[in-house]
């Protein structure tokens, strides 16, 4: 089962890579859109990449614009992750 840090490292991992953030950029309060400056085409990119990093389907009937914060996405991809190893 992967752990929460796992979760978030792993996360701001691939961020880092497909967006170029740095380190400082990627704390738990910042927003996707307004601190990130993530439109809804980076949105797309972003969940293809979470969801070949972690191997599950971010789009399983959820709501991602309830995601706001880099927060918001750990938590979001831990409650997958739980469900989608049980």
């Amino acid at each position: 089962m992967i752990t929460r840090e796992e979760i978030i490292k792993q996360t701001n991992e691939a961020l880092k890579k497909e967006f170029e953030f740095k380190d400082e950029q990627l704390v738990p309060t910042a927003q996707l859109k307004d601190d990130l400056c993530l439109d809804s085409l980076d949105a797309v990119d972003m969940v293809v990449v979470l969801e070949q990093k972690f191997g599950v389907t971010l789009r399983q009937g959820y709501d991602l614009r309830t995601i706001v914060t880099l927060n918001d996405l750990y938590d979001f991809i831990e409650k997958l992750a739980k469900t989608h190893h049980q």
